[in-house]
């Protein structure tokens, strides 16, 4: 069944919800029992008597908001706001998980539904009391639409708080200093994320005023060892790497070679992106603008990257994408662009070189040797040599496991969008430089502070208080402006932080495949004990520390581990794909193993709820990949998704 005619099959308020006009522009708007929200630009929207219907351009998806005047708990509460909106719904819950009170509401809970890869949907529902009365948020429908659509729904989600509450603002709250009290409170918190999240160790460091008030670690390298982690321990920064890049990209523009609104075709007449339309369209900034409409092509890096993948697959993967929608229209994250801009870049700095080594260099010679960051590398080699923090996860039974970097390999050949290794001990340095805008503690001008604050003019919504900028993100959740961007490799998380208003910026950087839970509870402790906020980060910490854990005994149950041996039976020696790759099939005993060239993984096999077989990546960092099994032209075939594209490998002949 087609996704729109599913969803039409049992919406009772679908027709009317696709029939309503766009609006024009984000607008506040109400439900029923007057909590408040802010309805998307190009959204329809359709009020019934208990229940507000959003809709997407698409009119594939729908965010129900419904009221339930009383309900027991939060599962009657959801159960009753489906027989509003979908009575046909009869899914199984996948897991309920609490969230953190927050925004005026004295309880949340998550409900995630049991879907499978071959449907490509999202359902989950939000329920959300205020004294007695609940409301409850319903996503449902087409995964690729809510990709496209995340920092929309996140608007949605984000604004949602009941009548009459005031929201916390630290605006206009003069900042404390980062005393050694404060640090140490901070330490405490993060101790205590590192227990609840599985993480082994983290990489901390802190400024106040030019001053670094703290630089170290938390924790160890490696799981039973005891070296601990220091200043100096190395970390994939991921996504970090590109607000490095678009430094070299401001430093460029200083010294005339590039302007941020020049045509990237003047600059480097060999770049292509989909049609030749579209190529004429994208200016330098639309590169790191996340702002495209370019949807994520990631697993054209995860799974097609081999050792002998040259930086110029970055242009080639892009010269076969055409965006998804507008420019403009939407936040759609691209990896990519972002090493196409990184790229183009070290190209103008040494033209003569392949671009691999040319960005390298530049790197080197205008970011990395001027502000001291002698720590910070694009070699892995190098970096797994000395003084690093190894990567790890569960494994699917719990159990906190180091893992492998050959799957972070993946990123080498794109790395101008998260392939760099740093230290805390440098990355403040970086943070330093955001928060004088380009001078060098010696006095020297660095980079403009044109140029460089250009990187940080909002630009398209990422979520109701946040836009992107270039490489950076704007965030004034609690009103005062936080400059920050998050890092996410297997095995990695990280985030860099930098709040002018206060002159005092953050790096944390962790080794554990869960760190991202503590990474915006981290900015929030920060900002409690800068403008004495109500303690709330430690909560949200446990909150997804729960969640996370509950979503992993939920996974388990649903997966067999070794695989069924008469489903395993049913596997090729070997599959192929044009945009993807080789994946070759392995037995040891009665471990079934699927083999993609620079990594690999164990699979287990699992029966999906629509009566289909998938085989799931189960080892360390690798979880999760989900290969439907089935026939294509005549051959078994495994078919795997990611939020906007179908990839099918089919057998190769005996």
């Amino acid at each position: 069944m087609n996704q729109t005619a599913f969803l039409a099959s049992g919406v009772c308020l679908f027709a009317a919800a696709a029939s309503a006009a766009p609006l024009a522009a984000n607008t506040a708007a109400t439900t029923a029992s007057g909590a408040h929200f802010t309805a998307p630009a190009e959204w329809s929207v359709q009020t019934a008597a208990s229940a507000v219907v959003l809709t997407p351009p698409e009119n594939d998806s729908h965010i129900a908001l419904v009221d339930v005047a009383q309900a027991q708990d939060a599962a009657a509460a959801t159960a009753a706001a489906w027989q509003i909106y979908r009575p046909s719904m009869h899914r199984s819950v996948k897991v309920a998980t609490p969230r953190a009170a927050r925004n005026g509401w004295d309880e949340q809970v998550l409900t995630e539904y049991q879907t499978s890869p071959a449907e490509h949907v999202e359902i989950d529902a939000v329920a959300f009391r205020a004294g007695a009365h609940w409301i409850v948020a319903i996503e449902d429908g087409s995964a690729a639409t809510f990709e496209r659509r995340q920092a929309a729904a996140a608007l949605v989600f984000q604004s949602l708080r009941p009548k009459g509450y005031v929201r916390e603002s630290f605006a206009g709250r003069m900042p404390h200093r980062l005393d050694a009290a404060r640090v140490a409170a901070l330490r405490s918190f993060v101790a205590t994320s590192m227990r609840e999240l599985d993480v082994p160790g983290v990489g901390l460091a802190l400024i106040d005023h030019g001053k670094v008030v703290y630089e170290g670690g938390l924790g160890v390298r490696e799981l039973g060892k005891t070296t601990p982690v220091d200043a100096h321990t190395l970390f994939m920064i991921a996504s970090n790497t590109k607000g490095l890049t678009t430094l070299l990209l401001a430093r460029l523009a200083d010294q005339g070679k590039l302007r941020w609104d020049q045509k990237v075709v003047q600059v480097y007449p060999g770049f292509r992106l989909g049609d030749a339309a579209t190529t004429q369209s994208v200016q330098m900034k639309h590169l790191v603008c996340a702002c495209t409409g370019l949807p994520r092509k990631d697993y054209e890096i995860i799974f097609h990257t081999t050792a002998a993948t040259p930086a110029s697959d970055t242009f080639s993967l892009l010269a076969q994408t055409q965006p998804t929608s507008k420019f403009g229209e939407v936040f759609q994250y691209n990896n990519l662009m972002a090493a196409a801009a990184g790229y183009i870049a070290g190209h103008l700095v040494h033209p003569g070189q392949d671009l691999g080594a040319a960005y390298d260099s530049a790197m080197q010679t205008e970011i990395f040797d001027p502000l001291g960051m002698t720590e910070t590398t694009f070699d892995m080699r190098l970096a797994l040599a000395g003084n690093h923090a190894s990567p790890h996860a569960d494994d699917i039974d719990g159990a906190p496991q180091e893992g492998s970097n050959a799957f972070n390999t993946v990123i080498e050949p794109f790395r101008p969008a998260g392939g760099a290794w740093s230290s805390a001990h440098d990355m403040i340095k970086y943070v330093q430089d955001e928060l004088t805008e380009g001078q060098l503690p010696d006095g020297t001008r660095f980079v403009s502070a044109k140029n460089l604050l250009q990187r940080r003019v909002p630009g398209v919504p990422a979520g109701e208080d946040a836009s992107y900028g270039m490489g950076l993100m704007i965030d004034t959740h609690w009103g005062v402006s936080v400059i920050h961007h998050g890092g996410s490799v297997a095995g990695y998380k990280s985030d860099i932080l930098a709040i002018p208003s206060a002159q005092v910026g953050a790096v944390i950087l962790t080794n554990g495949e869960y760190g991202g839970g503590m990474l915006r509870p981290f900015m929030r402790r920060l900002l409690e004990l800068l403008y004495d906020g109500k303690p709330e980060a430690a909560g949200d910490v446990a909150a997804a520390a729960a969640r996370i854990k509950a979503e992993m005994r939920a996974d388990r149950k649903t997966l067999v581990v070794p695989p069924d041996p008469a489903l395993a039976r049913t596997l090729a020696a070997s599959y192929e794909n044009p945009e993807l790759g080789h994946i070759a099939v392995a037995r040891e005993g009665h471990s079934v193993i699927f083999n993609f060239g620079v990594w690999q993984s164990r699979v287990a096999s699992r029966r999906d709820d629509d009566g289909k077989v998938s085989f799931v990546t189960i080892d360390p960092l690798t979880q999760g990949f989900a290969f439907v099994a089935g026939r294509q032209d005549g051959r078994n075939a495994l078919t795997i998704r990611d939020g906007q594209h179908t990839y099918v490998y089919r057998a190769n002949p005996k």
